[in-house]
């Protein structure tokens, strides 16, 4: 049996079913420096120290977080390389969590409870949002584990309850809904299902099935913001065969925004993203517009300074 590099990635607490092979054959296996050994301690692993590649009369396994010099120069030598599947690491964010919530963790964490934490979901949301239209690669990276920690958070929370459910019990739905919402992927061919528009329409209808809907704004999140709320009724009434006519009717500023945002839902737009960056783009130019003017020396502006300054 030759070598084999262990690679754990992020989720360092998890150990690929392939490895077991391995390490029932190994001579000798080391963990990698930064690596709890003694959590590792029940496979007969040791800290790598400076033990040099062959120096162990038989096969080495060694586990690591990366490709670091010491798994690099098994490689070189023709050992074999498994690494753990994708999604890994969130056993070790349940497990963080788990610590937080529990008897001599945080004392923060153990007093929220689903309705405190409510703020901080939306706050989280809009981050992320944020980061998305920015293009900021970094934020988005930490923002989705903002918004992870939520999910994770309100799991633990529910965990707890007389009628608990866990983050596995919240996994498992996901899966079970996603297939059976895909049966194109999962099941073979659905010939309902031609493109991205006819997969959409037939994902409603597997849904209005699923939860036996009443009515075609069943499942519609009146919490939503305004103009985003508007768009989706429109569509999901549209799709019911409400004629158009039947929308809102009236001279009120809040029926003519309604109306905008429905027609440009049923038009194909977003009207919640549409409007979010021209406010965006007007944010910037009056941000633009007073830094011109501070450096002019211009302190306080009115409509003329404004004008003056406001950028093409």
């Amino acid at each position: 049996m030759r070598d084999t590099v262990v690679l754990l990635g992020p989720g360092t607490s998890v150990l690929p079913a392939a490895a077991l092979p391995a390490l029932r054959g190994a001579a000798a296996v080391f963990v990698a420096p930064g690596l709890d050994a003694q959590y590792w301690g029940g496979l007969g692993a040791a800290p790598v120290g400076d033990v040099p590649v062959g120096a162990v009369d038989g096969a080495v396994v060694y586990l690591a977080a990366g490709l670091d010099d010491y798994a690099a120069e098994l490689v070189a030598a023709g050992a074999e390389v498994l690494r753990n599947p994708v999604g890994t690491a969130l056993v070790d964010a349940v497990a963080v969590m788990d610590r937080l919530r529990s008897p001599g963790g945080c004392p923060w964490d153990a007093e929220q409870d689903h309705k405190s934490l409510r703020q901080y979901l939306v706050e989280e949301t809009y981050e992320l949002l944020e980061a998305i239209e920015d293009g900021d690669r970094g934020a988005l990276r930490e923002e989705l584990g903002d918004v992870l920690l939520q999910v994770l958070f309100h799991a633990r929370i529910a965990a707890e309850d007389v009628e608990p459910f866990g983050v596995d019990e919240v996994a498992g739905d996901l899966v079970r809904k996603l297939v059976g919402r895909h049966p194109h992927v999962f099941e073979g061919d659905d010939p309902a299902v031609r493109d991205a528009a006819s997969q959409q329409h037939r994902w409603e209808e597997l849904k209005q099935v699923e939860k036996q809907r009443e009515s075609s704004l069943d499942g519609v999140a009146l919490g939503q913001p305004a103009v985003a709320l508007a768009g989706k009724l429109a569509q999901r009434t549209a799709r019911a065969g409400l004629p158009v006519e039947l929308l809102p009717d009236g001279d009120s500023a809040g029926v003519t925004l309604f109306l905008v945002a429905a027609l440009a839902k049923l038009a194909g737009e977003d009207p919640e993203t549409e409007l979010r960056a021209v406010a965006r783009e007007f944010e910037r130019r009056v941000r633009e517009a007073e830094r011109a003017a501070r450096a002019a020396g211009v302190e306080k502006l009115g409509a003329d300074e404004w004008r003056a300054y406001w950028p093409a």
